[in-house]
């Protein structure tokens, strides 16, 4: 586990997942050397997945322990990841919006 953030704020969810899909779009030319989101937007697809499987054991694990704080954590780094994911295979979150707003109608 990573440290944990101090001082989060609540914040608007759409205009956050809006804002860090379009950095990680940003990020699929980058080097590798350099930034850690080309690296799993480039490299071996079985080391991005295995990261998803790895983040959502940490928010299961999370839970389990009933830690409010570290469910949040390990959320966010879960979200990131499939995020990355989402890019990797050309999934965009409008379309993601798009799945779940056709689940709930």
């Amino acid at each position: 586990m990573g440290e944990r953030t101090a001082n989060v704020q609540n914040g608007d969810i759409g205009a956050t997942m809006r804002g860090l899909a379009e950095v990680i779009h940003g990020r699929r030319d980058a080097s590798p050397e350099t930034s850690y989101t080309a690296r799993l937007l480039q490299g071996k697809e079985d080391s991005l997945l295995k990261k998803v499987t790895e983040e959502a054991t940490e928010v299961v694990m999370a839970c389990k322990d009933n830690d409010h704080d570290h469910i949040r954590y390990e959320a966010a780094d879960l979200v990131y990841h499939l995020l990355v994911t989402l890019e990797r295979y050309g999934v965009t979150v409008e379309e993601l919006a798009g799945e779940l707003d056709a689940r709930h109608r």
